[in-house]
């Protein structure tokens, strides 16, 4: 090994370096690999974030970077490509070569929305392309606005965008039941039974819409959800436990963040797609804490077990 942590956090956005500051300030020795691809990055304000409202989400995360450094916590530029468990702890692999050791990982490694294949759409994305109405529902208020539903899910969203505009259109790649269909024209939702061909407009902003029929429809915004992709790959030769959700296959966690590796954490978007801003800092803050309480719990079992007499061991 290269070198040894008590804690290694794979990810520094809002949920990693929470993490990584409670453990800082636990006068951990802390590293925080970070690839520098946020999910958030394509958006230019973030919303909801009590005393940060309209922040740009990179100052905060600079602003977080230099908190954590304030307490030791060393970031680092670059990725993991892999995971070995060792003897009382774990290897860690990034992808320049280098080895690390860990008595604990903390994955914050967040997610990838992987969006429909529509022209026009992805380069909007964060912009007049949205998913969350909380995030970004009261800048659109009022206006025109297109949900694309193909799930469940985005039957959900349709209900929430119509909070914030009176005049919504729902796009439906395939029929909807009569009781959903019936259900949204109850609050004057117009459906269109037609999934979108393309998005169209100048630079960031939507024009509007060409259906799969041919049909053209005015738009000034567009809420659609992608399939959330975590970024989890390379645990996977450690045979974690997965959940298999609405959402996807997500890592199984308890409510400390913990998976079924002992010593494995993950947190945020990576298992949690719906987590904002504050609910993934949030998070990390509590499994900082819950990594801390595991590793001074260890160091008291070691102590007592090396003990004259070898004391009883704590739980």
């Amino acid at each position: 090994m290269n070198e040894t942590w008590d804690v290694i956090v794979v990810g520094g956005g809002a949920a990693g370096l929470s993490s990584a500051l409670m453990l800082g300030r636990a006068r951990r020795r802390v590293l925080v690999v970070d690839s520098g691809s946020p999910r958030n990055r394509f958006a230019a304000h973030m919303h909801g974030v009590l005393g940060n409202d309209g922040a740009d989400p990179a100052d905060l995360l600079a602003r977080g970077r230099r908190d954590v450094a304030r307490y030791g916590v060393e970031v680092r530029d670059g990725r993991v490509a892999g995971v070995d468990e060792a003897d009382g702890g774990l290897h860690v692999a990034l992808d320049d070569g280098t080895r690390l050791a860990a008595r604990a990982l903390v994955v914050a490694t967040g997610m990838t929305d992987l969006l429909p294949d529509v022209p026009g759409l992805a380069e909007r994305w964060g912009k007049t392309v949205l998913h969350c109405p909380y995030c970004h529902g009261w800048e659109v208020r009022d206006r025109r606005l297109g949900v694309l539903v193909a799930s469940p899910v985005d039957v959900h969203r349709a209900q929430l965008v119509r909070q914030w505009s009176d005049d919504v259109v729902v796009f439906a790649a395939g029929a909807l039941e009569p009781d959903v269909a019936a259900r949204l024209r109850a609050r004057g939702v117009e459906i269109v039974p037609s999934g979108v061909a393309e998005v169209f407009g100048e630079k960031d902003t939507i024009t509007g819409v060409r259906t799969d029929d041919g049909r053209v429809v005015e738009v000034d915004a567009i809420f659609a959800g992608g399939s959330p992709v975590p970024h989890d790959a390379f645990l996977a030769p450690l045979g974690l436990s997965r959940s298999e959700t609405p959402m996807g296959s997500f890592l199984e966690v308890d409510r400390t963040g913990r998976t079924s590796n002992e010593r494995l954490w993950a947190v945020g978007n990576v298992v949690d797609p719906a987590a904002t801003v504050p609910m993934a800092a949030g998070a990390g803050t509590a499994t900082g804490g819950a990594v801390n309480l595991a590793l001074v719990t260890e160091d008291f079992d070691r102590a007592g077990r090396a003990a004259p007499g070898g004391a009883l061991t704590g739980s």
